[in-house]
């Protein structure tokens, strides 16, 4: 009997500490002011995905250090990301810090992917961009920025690199206040050993922080600096960060005024003024540290809890859904198993299992899943809060940018509460119109593609699995343009570079295994008129037993204001204003449409407006007619007058050996390119600034490392269109009908 007893105790007790190890990994709840949802942004090589990884392993979630060249990254999941060290595709991780809960979503930082950024900051309420702190502000972090202006996000900079000898802190500084026109405050500054080990100074604590390496960083010693230069400047930096943002927050000035010194303001102060400037972009504050040698990554885990806001700070426009389901989709990723994936930030409500929803377009959804993001891991939950992200599984039809609500009464009821908030009221117009409300949208911009291909697969039997295939991946990359090419009869895709239909050829044979073929790259060029032109169209047919007479006098003007206007003459206007709205709305939606296609190489025509003289419309016309005459009268206009063709433009950076720089400078001489700069980098190096056409560009970056022996990296982004000389537009054209 007593034996009987000691077993159920013994079995007891395994019980109580198996429990015990399972609710360790039960999710907590997390209230929203406990949440952060941040992007992580940097130019190419900065060390994004490093530092992702070293702060998942901190918090806990992954219990080895991935590393990109060994391609075991979390974030960076796909082949192809392993198989060439970067990223492409942005993943969302979560991970608890501190008693927060903390969503990151790493970001690609080649420009070819900028999709993937502008996505994502959608859904995020804050960002740290990492800066290398060998190479200070680059294009890309330019770029990246500028987005993040657009989302008007608050901003957490970290210099990564400062390990290397070669890194120098107060450049990266000066580069941002230069290049970025922001106001950084540091909060840190470096610290070398004699044998190059990193510490860092903390400007708020006035200690020195030293990370141990033997644990692989996990630890690291908060050290009080004694009296000493050291100590000194520090202290005088302190003081300047206090005066700094005394003059922008209220009750830290008024504290120092009452005080009449800087030695008594405590931490916590300078640190609630610090979240106040930076959630209203006064400033940026700096932190610094190297994510490889496992240096700096919990501080800035903390600052990201203590500067950036909760979601309950952000997207008022929101608090109109009550507590109704508020959610909007950043992005769709394919997962074998589970089908097409939705990531989802709730922005009011709560998100549960088997819910319905509804898409702002009017589509119904039911939620058959809901997971926690790790990158390509799942973990299922049963619900999640607004100022969550989530991974949505079942739902088929919704796309980039939706807003998804629990009714289509309450997006309704928002609307109408929004509009009653800001005075304003629909008009007929809107009332009658079967477009929903744009109120509401959220579909990102999609940035125009600079390089076409066609597309062919392997037989005529895969025709139908590779149109699958690029529906899935568009509906993934919403910067990846599918066409069908009605005169060659060929799929044609168009994407943002190289490397970018590169990869959806590399993603299709690995992920659907279908081995397709890419015609050459075609480059978009777009087309012009050459001078104002003006011409009457008159149509007369009978359709089905019906009349249908228009004619219709337009005119193209060089003109950027706007596509489409009226001309306000006193023996126009008369005419027009018997015109119904509908009817002028059909003549500039047919008008427009014959712009997107010039008459040289197809491309679209720009910096060209529309003006509608007079238009004449028999009774009973369909709106079809109309629409195709007016697109008609466009293009002869277009035959009539001619144009020029406009050539897309590309800023390269190139970073090579001082030795190998006239070699490169000599083959870009070659290519029409217009160097712009050369200034030194470092010791040996020396970084180029060139303009050149991208015509010009097929295969530079193996063309590179053929002349520079490998020495040499190069960046390229987009940076506008020019015009061109008569024998480079005849070259053009004989490359766009294959010619050439």
């Amino acid at each position: 009997m007593k034996m009987l007893k000691y077993a159920w105790q013994s079995d007891l007790h395994q019980r109580i500490k198996l429990l015990r190890q399972l609710s360790a990994h039960i999710p907590q709840r997390f209230y929203s002011s406990k949440i952060r949802n941040i992007g992580i942004l940097a130019h190419i090589d900065a060390g994004k995905t490093t530092t992702t990884e070293r702060m998942l392993f901190y918090a806990g979630k992954t219990r080895a250090l991935g590393e990109v060249h060994r391609g075991n990254t979390v974030t960076d999941y796909l082949t192809q990301e392993r198989e060439r060290g970067i990223t492409i595709c942005s993943s969302a991780v979560t991970f608890p810090w501190n008693g927060h809960r903390i969503n990151l979503l790493d970001t690609p930082g080649h420009i070819d992917f900028t999709m993937e950024v502008e996505q994502s900051l959608y859904a995020v309420d804050g960002v740290v961009v990492v800066l290398d702190g060998t190479a200070g502000v680059e294009a890309q972090t330019v770029t990246v920025w500028t987005q993040a202006d657009k989302h008007k996000l608050p901003r957490l900079i970290f210099i990564n690199k400062m390990d290397r000898p070669d890194a120098d802190f107060d450049k990266s500084v000066n580069d941002l206040k230069a290049k970025l026109e922001t106001q950084p405050v540091c909060l840190q500054y470096p610290v070398k050993s004699e044998d190059g080990v990193l510490a860092i100074n903390d400007v708020i604590t006035l200690e020195r922080l030293s990370w141990q390496q033997n644990d692989l960083g996990r630890s690291y010693k908060k050290t009080k600096l004694e009296p000493s230069d050291d100590q000194r400047q520090l202290q005088e930096r302190r003081n300047e960060l206090i005066d700094t943002l005394s003059g922008l927050d209220d009750e830290l000035a008024d504290v120092v005024i009452s005080t009449e010194s800087f030695d008594n303001v405590d931490g916590a102060l300078i640190e609630r003024a610090l979240r106040r400037a930076t959630s209203q972009q006064k400033v940026v504050p700096v932190l610094l540290g190297s994510a490889y040698k496992n240096v700096g990554i919990q501080r800035l885990m903390d600052a990201v809890n203590a500067y950036l806001p909760a979601p309950e700070e952000r997207n008022e426009i929101y608090d109109c859904f009550g507590n109704e389901v508020a959610a909007k989709v950043f992005k769709i990723v394919h997962d074998k198993q589970r089908g097409p994936l939705t990531l989802v930030r709730i922005l009011r409500g709560e998100v549960k299992r088997g819910m319905r929803l509804i898409s702002a377009r009017g589509q119904a959804e039911v939620v058959s899943k809901l997971y926690e993001p790790l990158a390509d891991e799942y973990r299922e939950v049963s619900s999640l809060q607004a100022g969550d992200v989530v991974i949505c599984a079942g739902l088929k039809s919704t796309v980039t940018g939706d807003l998804l609500t629990s009714s289509q009464s309450a997006l309704k009821n928002a609307q109408k509460r929004l509009r009653q908030s800001l005075g304003t009221s629909p008009s007929q117009d809107e009332e009658d119109s079967d477009e929903s409300d744009e109120l509401f949208a959220l579909d990102p911009p999609v940035p125009d593609a600079v390089y076409f291909c066609s597309i062919e697969p392997p037989s005529i039997s895969s025709q139908t699995a590779m149109e699958q295939a690029l529906r899935q991946l568009q509906r993934e990359d919403p910067s990846l343009r599918v066409s069908y090419d009605a005169v060659t009869g060929q799929t044609v895709l168009g994407g943002m570079g190289e490397l970018h239909m590169d990869i959806i050829k590399s993603r299709i044979l690995s992920e659907y295994k279908i081995d397709v073929e890419l015609g050459p790259l075609q480059i978009a060029y777009k087309e012009t008129i050459e001078s104002a032109a003006i011409t009457t169209l008159s149509v007369e047919k009978e359709i089905a037993g019906s009349k249908q007479n228009v004619s219709i006098t337009l005119e193209l003007v060089r003109d950027q204001s706007e596509l489409f206007s009226l001309d306000k003459s006193p023996e126009n206007m008369p005419n027009l204003n018997t015109l119904r709205p509908r009817i002028l709305q059909v003549l500039r939606k047919g008008s427009i449409s014959a712009l997107e296609r010039g008459p040289r190489v197809g491309g679209q025509v720009v910096e060209t407006q529309i003006r509608l003289h007079n238009a004449t419309i028999g009774r009973g016309t369909a709106d079809s007619f109309v629409m195709a005459t007016a697109a008609q009268c466009v293009q002869k206009l277009l035959s009539t007058t001619g144009t020029r063709l406009l050539e897309p433009i590309m800023a390269l950076q190139i970073v090579a050996p001082s030795e190998r720089i006239s070699g490169i400078m000599a083959d870009l001489s070659r290519r029409r390119a217009l160097i712009n700069d050369v200034h030194p980098k470092g010791d040996r190096n020396k970084m180029i600034l060139v303009n050149a056409p991208l015509a010009e560009l097929s295969g530079y970056s193996s063309a590179l490392r053929t002349i520079s022996s490998g020495t040499a990296s190069m960046t390229m982004q987009p940076c506008g269109f020019s015009s061109m000389n008569s024998a480079d537009e005849s070259l053009a054209e004989r490359r766009a009908q294959g010619l050439e």
